[in-house]
């Protein structure tokens, strides 16, 4: 008797020849970082939390400049996006962003990271991913389609991340003045 899947027709998969990006240990249902880690609005409360986590990363107490941009971001007209991050109901990381619509003749919105820190205690556990991640979400909801950052040019560990992350050098030069 003839097996009913056996048509004598060679059968080929509609895939065939297509390459296979899947990871075969891996499991194509992994959570993303954002979805591990709670990413919520920054509030007045968390200025400490900030304070803090920047002081480990840089070495310097900032609260003046973390409450202006604070201050900025909960009363100006501009609209902020800052996020924290939480692990354990403790802040683990921030990122503090704005949006502006329009500069330099330009008529368009786009958004600027302002900075961004990770308590080292949590680095490499993918809370700055969490945090970006949920940012350019936050980001796209306003129809805003370019975020850009300054960043040092020696700051190898940052560069890094935002190139992993697809961000690349803007054709625009950046000028300054000593006076």
């Amino acid at each position: 008797m003839n097996n009913p899947t056996d048509s004598g027709v060679n059968r080929q998969r509609m895939d065939a020849g297509m390459p296979d990006y899947s990871e075969h240990h891996g499991s194509d249902f992994e959570s993303l970082p954002r979805d591990r880690t709670r990413v919520r609005s920054m509030q007045q409360e968390d200025l400490d939390s900030v304070v803090r986590i920047d002081a480990k990363l840089t070495g310097h107490q900032r609260p003046e400049y973390f409450t202006a941009k604070l201050q900025e971001m909960m009363s100006e007209t501009g609209v902020r996006v800052s996020l924290i991050a939480e692990v354990d109901g403790l802040a683990a990381g921030f990122i503090m962003a704005r949006v502006d619509f329009g500069e330099f003749g330009h008529a368009e919105a786009a958004a600027h990271i302002d900075t961004i820190g990770v308590n080292p205690d949590y680095a490499h556990e993918g809370i700055a991913t969490s945090l970006l991640s949920q940012l350019l979400i936050n980001l796209e909801a306003l129809h805003v389609e370019t975020v850009g950052t300054r960043v040092g040019w020696n700051n190898l560990n940052l560069l890094g991340f935002l190139s992993a992350k697809g961000f690349r050098p803007a054709q625009q030069l950046s000028l300054v003045k000593t006076i």
